[in-house]
């Protein structure tokens, strides 16, 4: 366990955990927000995240990667920062667009690729934000699963989440029909399960809809990672009394077979 001082924050994010104003950054870059959020409480945060990731992606890692079975050990508190990638329309099913870069050859994957990202703002806007990346019911579902396989792992770890946050990118259509349906669901299931959560919107709101974040719309810059870091801080402090230790079993998510949770 870490020291009472130092606390370690174990972060499950996608890519606003990662990208700044001009793109992707280390993890280990002390402006990104889960930095800021360790460094206002005086510890470090090790950070497990992708690209479009969601809600499932981070069940997945949970329970698919043993790099993240032994970062879970020694964690003192656990974020769960996804959700709001969950909400992006996606005119293509999940499966057909993330399979775009398997296609060969070269050129017909780029050819197809750019004709895809050239529809897609059209698409959104046409269908009006359906479907989803992911519906509401599966952000709940996955995010509920990972709470109840860190539970059973870690009994008393605190475990803090997040209300998907805001955009104004014009690659989606400047639309996001499905953020507050979702933000409502996991509102609700994390007063059910004793989860506190960030209001992002709250946080980031009047930066994103300035224009001051990354010019894509979606990513933030470095005033609105420091924003979220010290709002997220604020949160995990008063839980940081409440650590737990990890119960007897094996190395990993013992009972969680992640074969039988697809969809």
């Amino acid at each position: 366990m870490s020291d009472a001082r130092s606390p370690r924050l174990l972060v499950f994010g996608d890519s606003l955990s990662f990208h700044g104003p001009d793109g992707g950054y280390p993890a280990d870059d002390a402006r990104l927000w889960p930095n800021v959020a360790a460094e206002s409480l005086g510890g470090v945060a090790d950070l497990v995240a992708g690209a479009g990731w969601t809600a499932r992606d981070a069940w997945w890692s949970m329970t698919g990667d043993p790099r993240v079975w032994a970062e879970l050990h020694r964690a003192d508190v656990v974020v769960l920062a996804v959700g709001s990638m969950d909400t992006l329309p996606s005119p293509l099913p999940t499966y057909l667009r993330t399979g775009l870069r398997y296609l060969r050859p070269d050129p017909l994957r780029r050819a197809v690729r750019r004709a895809y990202l050239a529809a897609q703002p059209v698409l959104s806007t046409a269908l009006r934000g359906h479907p989803s990346v992911l519906p509401t019911r599966l952000t709940v579902r996955y995010l509920d699963m990972a709470v109840s396989a860190l539970r059973v792992l870690r009994p008393s770890l605190p475990v803090v989440g997040w209300l998907p946050s805001v955009h104004r990118a014009a690659s989606y259509g400047y639309v996001q029909t499905a953020r507050p349906r979702t933000a409502l669901a996991v509102s609700r299931w994390a007063a059910r399960v004793d989860v506190p959560v960030l209001d992002v919107p709250a946080v980031v709101r009047s930066h994103v809809f300035g224009g001051h974040g990354n010019p894509d719309g979606m990513h933030w810059g470095w005033d609105g990672h420091a924003l979220v870091g010290k709002a997220m801080a604020e949160l995990i402090r008063p839980l940081l009394t409440h650590r737990g230790k990890s119960v007897a079993g094996p190395p990993g998510m013992p009972g969680f077979d992640r074969s039988r949770h697809v969809g």
